[in-house]
């Protein structure tokens, strides 16, 4: 066996929900004729939830009450992950195969718990994990490299034991200069990346389904 453990980001990587959770960003903004940066999914898609808010109150210059544009976040987003959002190619053998390798199998999002574990559940990948981790969980986000020493502290292991999947190039980076063998993953979002991302990761692959154990 290579790494021990194989920690998953969801969004893009487990799930084809990108469009959903970039819908329920832009779709905040939007209502509120706020303008934001061509490349703003790649920018937040690491911070977690309330991560989001704090770019847009303090680099968009948005004035908004938390709890009001969290309501109006879940409304947009929850029916898709409770009832319709998929898992993407391969996501599922690939799962399957790897535990039965002996591979400690974790989650890492930005995602809350509130879409984030229906859409698991309803999939029926959620006890496959050993954790399900939110960013919520550490109090920080996956732009931040403590959070991957974090994780490794709670799973008692070394960080460089961690192979760290994910679709987001910014991610991705944080993660490898945290000390992860990072492996870079496919989504329709970051196509305008796939460049960097192959040439950021210690390995890339389209999908889970052409994946190999690492």
């Amino acid at each position: 066996m290579k790494h021990s453990v194989y920690l998953f980001d969801f969004d893009g990587t487990l799930v084809d929900s990108m469009p959903t959770w970039a819908g329920q960003m832009t779709n905040i903004l939007d209502k509120r004729n706020v303008s934001y940066p061509d490349n703003l999914i790649e920018i937040i898609t690491p911070l977690g939830t309330m991560g989001c808010l704090e770019y847009f109150r303090n680099e968009l210059g948005m004035v908004f009450e938390n709890d009001e544009v969290l309501a109006e976040m879940l409304a947009f987003a929850l029916p898709a992950y409770r009832d319709k959002i998929p898992a993407k190619d391969g996501v599922i053998d690939y799962l399957k195969s790897m535990k039965e390798k002996g591979h400690r199998l974790c989650v890492l999002t930005a995602s809350p718990h509130i879409t984030l574990d229906p859409c698991l559940k309803r999939i029926g990948i959620f006890d496959i994990f050993e954790n399900v981790w939110s960013c919520d969980d550490f109090n920080t986000t996956k732009a931040n490299p403590e959070i991957y020493h974090m994780v490794a502290e709670k799973l008692s292991v070394e960080i460089g034991e961690i192979a760290f999947f994910d679709d987001n190039i910014n991610a991705i980076e944080t993660a490898k200069t945290a000390g992860t063998y990072t492996v870079g993953i496919f989504d329709e979002t970051g196509k305008g990346f796939i460049k960097e991302m192959k040439e950021t990761a210690d390995v890339y692959f389209e999908t889970l389904k052409d994946a190999e154990e690492v």
